[in-house]
């Protein structure tokens, strides 16, 4: 778990810009995750309001990931033909297009068909605004850049339902989906009326022998290829069936973060109030940690946050069962959420290291099918436990994964001292990497 090399050097530049970063990346993604995060707690109540029974309403709240799983492969394609940018501006209108249809209906259906277009429009938002920054940010400073990113998504959320319920409280449940309705134009206005930003040069190295570069000594930018996702894949497949896996494992010990405190709260019997404090209390700890994490990545590799978290995430996990109060999983909680914010990026992070420039977007959008497809694995392990008459028993099958996690990561992740290497020797196809990135 040792690296080579400390970080970038300093200069002039600064880490986040605001005209391409901040502007460009972060605030989009802060107001988009607010209207999504005041939504998502009302779905399941909506769905009940208009008829459907728990089962159904459970159904229609997983449309969001379905959505997300259905649309990540052809993101990948969207942002190759029509560019990041513009990609990011059409999932923002169609988000506002999905929030409007759940306000105005109220149909069963229109819920569904919303909260199932708003999960597409979410893969195609995340695909292009990951190949963006990806882009312009050198790699050097990227797990900062991606993992700060990472934290902009949990804040949105964390104020999202805040946000709902005040809105809702002086209106109704659909004041909700207008509130995700206007914060989707908000943000799709911040993205139109931001410019584009060049392709920033690599961070800390030089110019491979034989590049070509523009008069001012910018790398030249490797054309895009229209290469199908078939050929990236199957180019690609040792790195999809090695560090992608890895990547599918720690994706379901996330999703399983997310599912196995309300659930294990329901078995202990406590009020809902007690459980969504417990939950905050955890998300508010995954915050504050996004920054530092990013750092220790750009400085000593990305096995020194990826391999911690896990193990964290891990150990917290198998101590959810022997919790029976309130206060004892809180304490659980807490200790889940600092594993989950030590790991802030780490996915994005090793996507944009391994993605080839001329075929990222394609490259990313299988990347985020594994991501996702764990995301929705997560709480179906939890669930399988239940159903076999153990929900303790599910939460250790997700510990489990958690080892399998922090393992597959140390055998796969490229060391620090490689991934700079990559830097420097990237070149337009990058086809030995793949190779170069799942060495012991």
């Amino acid at each position: 778990m040792t690296g080579s090399g400390g970080p970038p050097p300093g200069g002039s530049t600064p880490l986040f810009p605001l005209r391409s970063v901040v502007l460009g990346a972060f605030v989009p993604t802060l107001v988009m995750e607010i209207g999504v995060g005041a939504m998502l707690p009302v779905v399941a109540v909506a769905a009940t309001g208009r008829g459907a029974s728990l089962t159904v309403a459970g159904l229609v709240a997983a449309l969001i990931p379905i959505g997300k799983i259905l649309f990540d492969l052809p993101a990948g394609s969207l942002a190759t033909r029509l560019g990041d940018r513009t990609a990011m501006l059409i999932a923002g209108m169609v988000a506002v297009a999905a929030y409007t249809t759940v306000a105005l209906t109220d149909a069963l259906w229109g819920l569904a068909a919303g909260v199932l277009v708003l999960g597409a429009s979410t893969a195609v938002f995340n695909l292009a605004r990951q190949a963006y920054l990806t882009e312009i940010t050198p790699p050097l400073r990227r797990a900062r850049v991606l993992s700060t990113l990472a934290g902009v998504h949990r804040i949105g959320l964390f104020i999202g339902p805040f946000a709902g319920a005040a809105v809702i409280a002086v209106s109704s449940v659909e004041g909700a989906y207008w509130l995700g309705a206007g914060a989707a134009l908000v943000s799709v206005v911040i993205i139109a009326v931001v410019p584009p930003e060049r392709p920033s040069p690599t961070a800390g190295t030089s110019t491979p022998a034989g590049a070509s570069t523009t008069p001012d000594g910018r790398p030249v930018r490797p054309a895009r290829a229209r290469a199908s996702i078939t050929r990236v894949a199957r180019e690609h497949r040792r790195l999809f069936a090695t560090l992608g896996v890895a990547i599918l494992l720690v994706a379901a010990v996330r999703g399983a973060r997310q599912t196995v405190i309300p659930l294990w709260g329901e078995h202990l019997g406590l009020d809902a109030e007690v459980t969504s404090l417990v939950f905050g209390v955890a998300g508010a700890l995954d915050m504050l940690l996004f920054y530092p994490a990013g750092k220790i990545m750009d400085r000593f590799g990305r096995l020194w946050v990826a391999i911690p978290s896990m193990l964290t995430m891990s150990l917290a996990l198998a101590l959810v069962p022997f919790t029976d109060t309130a206060p004892s999983l809180a304490v659980v909680a807490a200790l889940l959420g600092v594993g989950n914010g030590m790991g802030s990026g780490i996915i994005m992070t090793l996507g944009a290291d391994v993605a080839p420039a001329d075929v990222r977007p394609t490259f990313l959008s299988v990347w985020r099918l594994f991501q996702d497809t764990g995301d929705a694995l997560g709480p179906l392990v939890l669930s399988a436990g239940a159903a076999l008459g153990s929900l303790a028993a599910g939460i250790w099958a997700a510990a489990a994964l958690g080892g399998a996690a922090a393992g597959a990561l140390r055998r796969w992740v490229p060391r620090y001292s490689e991934l700079a290497d990559l830097v420097v020797r990237r070149g337009p196809r990058r086809k030995g990497l793949g190779r170069s990135a799942t060495r012991g």
